[in-house]
């Protein structure tokens, strides 16, 4: 085992990281840093910083970071502008925050000359593909150590015996038992895995939802908004223009009062496996759906038609780590130039659990031509001769291919 001086580490103050930061002082004799990003999990964060003081980590040593506006901004916003959903249905809530961890984990190591980073990720999930890719794309060099890979301590009974030993300090809530489910959470979205949620037969607790009422409970009186988009990004909610933290905050509570954006998923990992989540994506399913919406008048046909050919790939770069990448990169570029003309503004009706776009306008950029496309006399706006030499022209291959067919037949 290569000596390593100083490590930094992804650290929540939970049970696995709290005991992966004893582990790594006397496994690998280093100094440790430690790392925990506020995202928006709406937990209180500072008593990460008293737990990893308790165990001798140096107050330089402790970085908590509010990276709401960035990963919304930088992260978020980008993802939505490609219209990303992978396998037909996940919004990619956990997958897009992992490369932000990455990238200040690797800024942190940079700063405080450490020679290591390290992850609670497991040995079966795909955060370890994440954030080990985003961290090698950025810091080739780096040293990542991930005790889940290294470690006996594969179940949460040894972890809590590890503790017990080391006199690590254990929150109640892991003492009795806890959550039944792991659980993620950031400003996108908060999802639900493990215990009774690993068998796919079984129903989801109606008590495990957090952020959103069920379709029967939501008000029986319908939500209107208006969404305000300038080149292809929200701006404003109701005409009140806010920062895009918390322009996607504020979607969020909203659609979790009418019960938008639940999910109950079986996804096929990264790694090789079929795994079962539940998620509660409220605002992210509207803004998508908004997005939509404000596209379909802004957008050309074909260019419209290539980002929807574009957008699985797109998903699966994000899925599976590949923010980092060049060819992400690249399409990136591509994405953000057809948004320079996406600006206008979307009305939706929030309802049981529905989101329904109703109207959209786009006083300056919309392709929507009226006078061409009505049902009403259009004064010559359009030739309707037209239409049967194109439709002539196109069906022309497939006429001849029949004609050789048929000869063939004689």
């Amino acid at each position: 085992m290569s000596e390593v001086k100083k490590a930094v580490l992804a650290y929540s103050g939970g049970l696995d990281t709290s005991v992966i930061l004893k582990w790594l002082q006397d496994t690998y004799q280093c100094e440790v840093v430690t790392f925990t990003a506020d995202l928006g999990q709406g937990e209180e964060l500072e008593p990460a910083r008293t737990k990893a003081l308790k165990m001798g980590i140096k107050q330089k040593n402790i970085f908590i970071d509010d990276l709401r506006e960035e990963f919304v901004r930088d992260f978020v916003f980008p993802m939505f502008r490609a219209n990303t959903v992978y396998e037909g249905e996940y919004l990619l809530g956990t997958s897009i925050a992992r490369p932000l961890i990455a990238k200040r984990l690797v800024e942190i190591a940079r700063k405080t000359g450490a020679d290591a980073i390290s992850h609670g990720a497991t040995g079966k999930g795909n955060d370890q593909v994440r954030f080990e890719l985003g961290a090698y794309a950025l810091m080739p060099n780096v040293r990542i150590i991930a005790p889940w890979r290294e470690w006996d301590l594969l179940s949460r009974e040894k972890l809590l015996a590890y503790a017990a030993k080391h006199g690590i300090p254990i929150e109640m809530k892991h003492k009795k038992g806890g959550s039944p489910y792991s659980m993620d959470a950031n400003l996108l979205h908060i999802s639900y895995e493990g215990r009774h949620l690993e068998n796919p037969a079984a129903e989801a607790e109606a008590s495990m939802w957090r952020w959103t009422v069920s379709a029967e409970k939501a008000p029986a009186k319908p939500l209107h908004l208006e969404l305000k988009f300038e080149q292809g990004d929200l701006v404003a909610i109701d005409g009140k223009k806010m920062k895009p933290h918390l322009l996607l905050a504020k979607l969020n509570e909203l659609g979790g009062q009418h019960g938008i954006g639940r999910l109950d998923l079986v996804e096929n990992r990264y790694v090789g496996m079929k795994s079962r989540g539940c998620y509660e994506t409220p605002g992210g399913t509207i803004l998508l759906k908004a997005h939509r919406a404000i596209e379909s008048i802004c957008l050309d046909r074909e260019v419209a038609h290539l980002k929807d050919d574009l957008m699985p790939r797109y998903a699966s770069m994000i899925y599976n780590g590949y923010w980092w990448s060049p060819e992400r990169l690249a399409l990136q570029g591509l994405i953000d130039d057809t948004q320079a003309n996406v600006n206008g503004w979307v009305r939706v009706k929030l309802y049981k659990g529905c989101v329904t776009v109703v109207s959209r306008d786009s006083k300056t950029d919309s392709l929507f031509d009226p006078t061409i496309a009505t049902f009403e006399d259009d004064a010559g706006a359009y030739d309707q001769k037209d239409a049967g030499g194109f439709i002539k022209l196109n069906a022309l291959r497939m006429r001849i291919a029949e004609n050789v067919r048929l000869k063939r037949k004689r």
